[in-house]
C-alpha cells in the first residue's frame, strides 16, 4: 500500500491505494464521496464520472495513483447554487437520480468548453451517459437552462 493524497472538492485527502485500487474505489470505499457511482464498470454509463482537471474521467476505469494532486471535482463539490446543479432541480431532469451526478459534471465539462452548444453538441458530448429512467427530455431541458444561467 501507499499513500498518496487526492484533491477532492478542493480538500487533500491521505488515501492508502495500492497499484491497482480504482478512483472510484478511492472516492467510495475510502472517502465516502457517494455521489461518484458504479453503474457499468466498464466506463459505458457515466455515472461514475468525475472531473480531473475539469476533463471528465472514468473513475472506474480509472487508477487512483495517477490522480495524485491532480483537482478532482464530484458533485458532491458543487453547491446547491451552482448554475448546472439548481437547472437539473429546476427542470425535473431526475427519476431515480442514480445517474445525476454523472450528467452534471460532463455538463459543466461542455458549458466550460462551449457556452452555447447546440442540441447536436449537448448529445455527442452525453453519448457516453445513460439514464435508465429515459429522462432525456428533462435532461436536455436542464442543459440548455444552465447554458442560458451560466451565460448571466
Amino acid at each position: 500500500m501507499n499513500e498518496i493524497t487526492l484533491q477532492v472538492n478542493g480538500t487533500p485527502h491521505k488515501v492508502a491505494v495500492d497499484d491497482t485500487t480504482l478512483l472510484l474505489d478511492a472516492l467510495r470505499r475510502r472517502l465516502g464521496i457517494t455521489s461518484t457511482r458504479e453503474g457499468c464498470g466498464v466506463g459505458h454509463c457515466g455515472a461514475c464520472t468525475v472531473l480531473a482537471a475539469g476533463k471528465s474521467v472514468s473513475s472506474c476505469l480509472s487508477l487512483a495513483v495517477h490522480y495524485e494532486g491532480v483537482a478532482l471535482t464530484t458533485a458532491d463539490g458543487l453547491p446547491e447554487d451552482d448554475p448546472v446543479v439548481s437547472s437539473f432541480v429546476d427542470s425535473d431532469a431526475m427519476q431515480c437520480g442514480y445517474c445525476i451526478p454523472g450528467f452534471v459534471l460532463m455538463i459543466k465539462e461542455l458549458l466550460a468548453e462551449n457556452p452555447a452548444p447546440s442540441d447536436k453538441e449537448i448529445c455527442d458530448h452525453l453519448k457516453g451517459n445513460k439514464c435508465r429512467c429515459a429522462t432525456y427530455p428533462e435532461i436536455i431541458k436542464a442543459i440548455r437552462l444552465a447554458a442560458k444561467r451560466s451565460a448571466l
